[in-house]
Parts: structure tokens; C-alpha cells; sequence
């Protein structure tokens, strides 16, 4: 298989920046299952276990010249990337509402509904000029479409960035404990610091600019690793226990 020749860009995006987000999520999501593997733990760890599934299936497309084996590598990333908040979806109506309320046959409902909103993306990859690009003319950086674009945004957004934030906010005003609040408040800015990241990311892949794509890139190096430091401090400390 020909190897495809990586940009500075590329190898800075994906090697180091990536590189250095996945081992920081490895390093959280291990800590909070080390102590405890009950359903919340497993839930909040896989926030960030998801998005290093993508990362790894990103190391090894990065330098491949093959457009189908890209093609369903990128989907793979793709898919887990904007996979990973439907899981403080779950964690949250759990808080919230109980385990016994938000049975395991409901979030499976949500689980298996949300692969399915995320996986008809698909679909975009059987119309040229409607999903996205992968091959020399693009260096083999992805380029999205703006109906890929879109749709992915949209997904994200109605059915796991805004519901995750609504119902945080609304387990933060249940707490009457100014630590708690504390605590609660850090969660949730941790959280709007890892979907600013995921946006911020998405729209370089739809913009197509080498210098936004640098500037994305440390951004998002910057906020993911924020984010969900700050998350864990605010949640995850203690659900290990």
C-alpha cells in the first residue's frame, strides 16, 4: 500500500495535538474505572473513551494512500467523535431521575437511537460533492461538505449538546450544597470546553484552511485537555468512589 505524504499540518493536528488529547483521556477514563466499573462510571469514562477510539483509527489513515480503507477509517473517527456526548447524555437523566427511572431499556432507546442518527452520515458518502473528500487534491486531510457539515451539526447539537447542558443545568439547581454547586459548576464548564473543541475541530475539516486548521488544532489541544480535566475534578473524583 502506497503511503500518502503527511503535512506539517497533519502531522501536528494528528500526531501531537490528538496524540496528546488521547493519552490525557486514557489517563481519566482509566482512573474512573479502576475504582468502581458500575454503570456511571462506565457511562462518564466513556466520554472519553470514545473520541480515542476515532484518534487511534485517525493514526492509522493519517499516512495511508488507499481511499477506501481512509474512507472507512475517517467514518470510524467520525462516528465515535460525535458519539461521545450522548454518553453525559445518559449520565445525566440518570443523576437526575434515577437508575430506575432511566432503565436499562431506556438507555439503550437513547444509546442505539443516537448510533443511528450519527451513522446515517453515511449516506452523504454515496453523493459526490455532498460528504466529504479524502484524496490527493486535499493532501488526505478530510473535507466536509457543507450538508455533511450541517447535518453532523445538527445531530451533535439537538440531540446531544443541548439536552447533556439542559439537564446538567438542571441537576445543578437540585443542589442546595454550595460545594456541590462548586463542584457542579465545573462539570459543566468542563463540558461546554469539550463540545467548543469538537465544534472548532468540525468546522476546520469544513473550512479547509491550513492556518485555521493550526489554530483549531491548539485550540482544541488546549480545551479538550481543560475540559475534561475539569469535568473529572468536577464529577469524576468523586463517582470513582
Amino acid at each position: 500500500m502506497v503511503l500518502a505524504q503527511l503535512t506539517p499540518t497533519r502531522i501536528l493536528t494528528v500526531y501531537v495535538a490528538q496524540g496528546v488529547i488521547s493519552v490525557v483521556f486514557l489517563y481519566l477514563a482509566i482512573r474512573i474505572l479502576s475504582r468502581d466499573r458500575k454503570r456511571l462510571n462506565v457511562f462518564f469514562a466513556s466520554l472519553y473513551i470514545s473520541p480515542v477510539i476515532g484518534v487511534i483509527a485517525n493514526f492509522i489513515y493519517a499516512p495511508l494512500s488507499d481511499v477506501t480503507v481512509v474512507l472507512a477509517l475517517n467514518f470510524i473517527t467520525n462516528f465515535t467523535s460525535t458519539y461521545a456526548p450522548i454518553f453525559i447524555v445518559v449520565f445525566d437523566l440518570i443523576l437526575l431521575k434515577s437508575e430506575k427511572i432511566i432503565n436499562t431499556s431506556k438507555q439503550l432507546v437513547i444509546l442505539i437511537g443516537y448510533a443511528i442518527a450519527v451513522f446515517c452520515m453515511v449516506i452523504f458518502l454515496f453523493f459526490p460533492g455532498y460528504g466529504l473528500t479524502i484524496s490527493p487534491a486535499t493532501n488526505w486531510t478530510p473535507v466536509w461538505s457543507f450538508p455533511f457539515f450541517l447535518y453532523i451539526i445538527l445531530v451533535l447539537t439537538c440531540f446531544a449538546a443541548i439536552p447533556a447542558f439542559y439537564y446538567s443545568i438542571k441537576i445543578y439547581q437540585k443542589f442546595e450544597d454550595k460545594q456541590l454547586k462548586k463542584k457542579w459548576r465545573f462539570f459543566i464548564f468542563g463540558y461546554i470546553a469539550l463540545m467548543t473543541f469538537m465544534y472548532a475541530i468540525f468546522i476546520s475539516n469544513f473550512l479547509n484552511n491550513a492556518t485555521f486548521r493550526i489554530i483549531a488544532g491548539i485550540l482544541a489541544l488546549i480545551l479538550a485537555i481543560l475540559g475534561g480535566f475539569m469535568m473529572y475534578y468536577g464529577v469524576g473524583r468523586q463517582i470513582e468512589k
